[in-house]
């Protein structure tokens, strides 16, 4: 018989051998499928949606091998909380390889939850079915809103219980990434001293990523400074949907500046800079506000991994990338400015801008007005001075807003736009759906207590258009009532 024609490749099986550790998923009893995300196979030129469910829950379940996979589990270290640990890697999670989507992009294929590994450090390997729903949910959301972020290929229930608190059913996700390549994976060379090894690593991911920094006279100092570029990009977006990563550290930042490991993840309503969900996080070393500086200290720690190779000399060495990391927050500072002003309907910078976004930024917090309703609804009164009431009855005390709105339409008076092009664009940006938190447990709970996965599908349809009204979705957008509120979210391992 022809052996089927391989759909993967996989490049990252090219480097040394202390890269990874090859082995296959471990099998699961009975798998079945949760969701297949159609439109991003065929994204991915992956030839699948032929197949039944039951075809697809074996594939995904890792109880069936994709043509061409060269499976592995990829070694990394990491600060975690600011603490090093030497040694992570993937503990759960197996790379099956990559494929080449439409536009001729490299992308991962990762399975999560697929059994133990030389790095689960005596975990089970396993994951449960909530963290995957929420991953796929939350994933999902980000790049429906414009996000960069890792996809969701596959949810699959893999027919078995595994043990956290309670026993709880088993899930396998497939996550799809530019690249699964992470600060903490240089982290992991540099803490073993092996020069060689880093320079490897370097070398492939200007290959796959920045291949521009290839032509540069300092191409090592030329990739430092285009992941600065992409992270303090990658952050202002966060902050100005109010995402929460809720744990940022430095083997949870991929070089490739996407959004990855969705773990104890939220969605900020009232506007809060001090907000802080994960459980774990207890000092709020990632709140809200802080995201920026985690990142600028995550890239700190990834410059240090590069100075050999930046310059032979120690000191010019040191120079050079601390020059670039101490540009971080003026960099970072540019894409957020950019990005509010967009948001606020301003389409050419004046001096004064960083006083008006603080002054509505204050007026949220002090109003205590839901983060995502307060910029949607602040939309539709560009168009209309009429529509006030609607954004004055988010405020506790409106009397902030009340005080801040004359400055804006003054602003936006003096760029002399239409009010409905103003609007439209606002509506571009201002999404008025996001995956509130408690919509994504009530989908996780019904799941997980009814194995009803119908909500969860509902909600993911509604969260693919987040920038359409959806008056027939009305409900989705409204903040969580008192009873409903989500104050705690959880890593899930």
């Amino acid at each position: 018989m022809t052996p089927p024609p391989a759909l993967l490749s996989n490049s990252y099986a090219q480097l040394p051998a202390h890269f990874y550790a090859r082995l296959p998923p471990t099998a699961v009893a009975a798998p079945r499928l949760i969701r297949f995300n159609n439109a991003l196979a065929e994204e991915l030129n992956l030839p699948l949606t032929h197949l039944s469910d039951e075809e697809l829950a074996r594939l995904f379940a890792g109880n069936q091998a994709l043509p061409g996979a060269e499976p592995m589990a990829m070694a990394y270290a990491g600060h975690q909380f600011g603490h090093f640990v030497p040694q992570l890697g993937d503990g759960r999670a197996i790379l099956l390889g990559e494929v080449v989507d439409r536009n001729g992009l490299r992308r991962d294929l990762q399975l999560k939850g697929s059994g133990r590994t030389p790095y689960s450090r005596n975990g089970d390997g396993r994951a449960a079915l909530g963290p995957v729903l929420r991953e796929y949910i939350v994933s999902e959301a980000m790049q429906a809103l414009g996000v960069p972020t890792t996809r969701a290929l596959a949810a699959v229930l893999t027919g078995e219980r595994i043990y956290r608190e309670q026993p709880v059913a088993g899930a396998v996700l497939t996550r799809v990434a530019a690249s699964h390549v992470r600060v903490g994976t240089y982290e992991y060379f540099a803490a073993r001293d092996d020069q060689e090894a880093i320079r490897r690593l370097a070398d492939y991911v200007i290959e796959r990523h920045y291949p521009a920094a290839r032509d540069s006279p300092r191409p090592f100092l030329a990739l430092l400074e285009a992941v600065i570029a992409r992270q303090a990009s990658l952050v202002a977006r966060w902050l100005q949907i109010g995402f929460i990563h809720g744990v940022m550290n430095t083997d949870n930042m991929a070089v490739s500046g996407e959004t990855i490991d969705f773990g104890p993840c939220a969605f900020m309503e009232s506007y809060d800079p001090a907000t802080v969900f994960s459980s774990i996080d207890r000092a709020g070393r990632y709140a809200y506000a802080n995201q920026q500086h985690a990142a600028h200290w995550n890239l700190a720690r990834f410059a240090e991994t590069l100075l050999p190779l930046i310059d032979s000399n120690p000191g010019k060495a040191l120079e050079l990338a601390g020059a670039l990391i101490s540009d971080y927050p003026a960099r970072f500072a540019e894409y957020w400015l950019e990005g509010m002003r967009r948001k606020l309907g301003l389409f050419a910078p004046e001096a004064a801008d960083p006083e008006l976004v603080q002054g509505w930024l204050d007026a949220m917090q002090s109003g205590q007005a839901d983060f995502t309703l307060a910029f949607r609804r602040l939309s539709a009164r560009a168009a209309n001075p009429a529509a006030d009431a609607d954004v004055r009855a988010l405020f506790r005390d409106p009397g902030a807003y009340d005080a801040w709105v004359p400055s804006w339409q003054a602003r936006m008076d003096r760029e002399g736009h239409e009010p409905a092009v103003r609007a439209a664009a606002m509506r571009q940006v201002n999404p008025a759906f996001i995956p509130r938190n408690h919509r994504v447990e009530q989908a996780i709970e019904a799941a997980v207590k009814q194995e009803d996965f119908t909500v969860f599908g509902d909600l993911l349809a509604v969260l693919a258009r987040p920038y359409d009204d959806q008056p027939e979705y009305a409900d989705y957008a409204r903040p969580a009532a008192p009873d409903e509120r989500v104050t705690q979210t959880f890593c899930g391992t």
